[in-house]
């Protein structure tokens, strides 16, 4: 296995390389590109990428730790199976990429873009998707306890017997979706009634 610690990459072009089961320890990469890498297995651990494009890489099983991958580019990157724990994705986009059988833990995934993914039966459970794009997602049985859904939109999106107790859902567009067998607590009931006019008293 090889390894990289400790280093900076600036507007570097690692497109179509292979680099699988390599483990990354606080890198950070700029504008980096690796467009149809093969970064099968790889670990990342306390790394930055900023602004990367991994459009079409192969990502399947990789594990990444406590890393940053803000406003990423992930089309039709291969995710399957992989591990994002504590991780901040903010302002990425995951157009068309493979996202089954991930694992998210914790993290901030605000501002992404997920629209159409297949998230079924996922724990989601306390992750900030603030203003992400949700939209026909596949989250039936989803754990999203206590996550932070602040102005997502979820438009299509399929629910169906999603946990939402605890979630925060201020600014939520619930007539965008089906509430069928979703669960909820009696605050986010409330709010859910008044989005169809209802009067609490």
């Amino acid at each position: 296995m090889s390894e990289y610690t400790d280093r900076d990459f600036v507007d570097v072009d690692f497109s179509n390389g292979v680099f699988s089961e390599y483990d990354f320890s606080h890198c950070t990469f700029t504008r980096c590109r690796f467009r149809a890498a093969r970064l099968e297995e790889i670990g990342t651990t306390g790394c930055q990428f900023i602004d990367c494009d991994f459009s079409g890489a192969q990502m399947n099983a990789s594990i990444h730790t406590r890393s940053a991958f803000t406003n990423c580019q992930f089309a039709n990157a291969n995710l399957f199976v992989s591990k994002f724990e504590e991780c901040k994705m903010i302002g990425s986009d995951f157009a068309a990429a493979n996202l089954d059988g991930i694992t998210l833990i914790k993290g901030d995934w605000s501002y992404t873009n997920l629209r159409n993914s297949n998230l079924t039966k996922q724990s989601l459970r306390g992750i900030a998707f603030v203003e992400a794009d949700l939209s026909q997602c596949k989250l039936e049985k989803a754990d999203l306890r206590d996550a932070d859904l602040t102005r997502a939109r979820l438009g299509n999106a399929h629910l169906k017997g999603a946990d939402l107790r605890g979630a925060v859902l201020g600014g939520i567009d619930f007539k965008s979706f089906d509430m069928k067998d979703v669960r909820i607590d009696a605050i986010q009931a409330v709010d859910f009634a008044r989005s169809y006019g209802a009067k609490i008293q």
